[in-house]
């Protein structure tokens, strides 16, 4: 009987997290994808506004654009916020363990936050990137060079590292036409020419992100490792979001409860005598945690999307490897992921990002407390 009932418990609190989770992430899931436009479409010498980015978007893809990859996220975040919490509340196990009110410092909850950010960082990256790119098609107007069709074969070697690519025929031939007036013996130097790796595209560029969202189309042209790009930046973004959100939650945890404890007679001696706070109470402290971490993590976190937003072949990687290629930048930037051509756009979307981090971090827990009142009570 205690065995079914203990069930009984994890099942209440696994559905009233994972309600929790999706109703948060529904509401505020188009300012996310109007943060990443931001992040990912502006540039230095073009400026791009709010504005301009939701109208991009409902020109594109209409109202629905706005929710494109939400089922990505929805995924990558149940997983990622049930590895953050249960790490956090692991690694807080072993500091409040032979203490007598069952108290943690906010520098261990900070150091805690960190390793569980971390954590949640490795799990949800996956998820991310195809999440990302589904987001950036939905304002992305040019024609995708997969969609064109042509009845010429393709170069072998762009079938072997290109699996799955149908490069831009016009503009591939196009290129030929101007290299193959150069004099040379080789009796077929167009045919050579397009072969090379470079050459792939027409345009000398990698494929458009719009052209390589899907699992499967990433995996054949970037590798298993795409899934995890921006793994740098993510992990710093992480676990500074982890450290912030959990060392505010507990600083402003414990001046509630000592300001409800005023008053009390006789004086209570541990929290457990002041008795649990409001689940309201709790959730806006959760919410104001949540904007705060926002804002100290979003560079890394404009950095992130920026780097995911690029599409790397294998080719390209395995030349980088074998030529031991130096990521460009200081040495903080090269530790932590940043490029040096986006020092001016690390704080685009700022705003967006905190009221959407506050707003659902609110809307979490909040909804996770009166899911599990009510369901219990039942």
């Amino acid at each position: 009987m205690d065995e079914l009932l203990k069930n009984h418990l994890f099942a209440t609190h696994a559905v009233a997290a994972a309600g929790s989770v999706a109703l948060g992430t529904v509401f505020t899931y188009p300012l996310d994808t109007i943060k990443v436009i931001l992040q990912v479409g502006s540039s230095s010498s073009k400026p791009f506004n709010l504005h301009l980015a939701l109208k991009r978007v409902r020109l594109v893809s209409g109202n629905s654009g706005l929710y494109n990859g939400f089922g990505w996220l929805t995924s990558g975040r149940a997983l990622g916020l049930g590895a953050r919490f249960g790490t956090y509340e692991i690694l807080t196990a072993f500091y409040k363990d032979g203490r007598e009110d069952s108290y943690v410092h906010v520098s261990e909850a900070f150091m805690a936050g960190m390793a569980a950010g971390a954590i949640e960082s490795l799990i949800s990256s996956p998820f991310e990137i195809i999440k990302l790119r589904a987001q950036v098609a939905s304002a992305t107007p040019i024609p995708r060079t997969a969609a064109i069709k042509e009845n010429k074969a393709v170069a072998p070697l762009i079938t072997k590292l290109l699996h799955g690519y149908t490069p831009n025929k016009t503009a591939l031939n196009h290129t030929v036409a101007l290299l193959s007036t150069l004099s040379a013996k080789h009796p077929k130097l167009a045919g050579a020419l397009q072969e090379y790796p470079w050459m792939m595209t027409g345009s000398g560029k990698a494929p458009s992100v719009c052209d390589v969202q899907k699992p499967s189309k990433i995996i054949s042209l970037e590798g298993w490792g795409a899934l995890w790009r921006g793994l740098r930046p993510g992990l710093v973004r992480d676990s500074i979001y982890g450290g912030f959100f959990f060392s505010s939650w507990q600083f402003l945890h414990r001046a509630m409860l000592d300001w409800k404890a005023v008053g009390m007679d006789p004086v209570p001696r541990s929290d457990e005598e002041i008795g649990p706070l409001s689940p309201l109470s709790v959730s806006l402290a959760a919410g104001f945690s949540g904007c705060v971490a926002a804002a100290a993590s979003h560079c890394f976190d404009t950095a992130k999307s920026r780097s995911q937003c690029t599409v790397l072949p294998r080719y390209i990687s395995m030349e980088r490897k074998l030529l031991k290629w130096r990521r460009p930048g200081k040495r903080f930037e090269r530790a932590t992921g940043i490029h040096p051509a986006d020092r001016s756009l690390l704080f685009r979307g700022i705003g967006l990002r905190t009221a959407r981090s506050g707003l659902a971090s609110f809307m979490i827990v909040g909804g996770y407390y009166l899911a599990v009142n009510n369901l219990v009570s039942e």
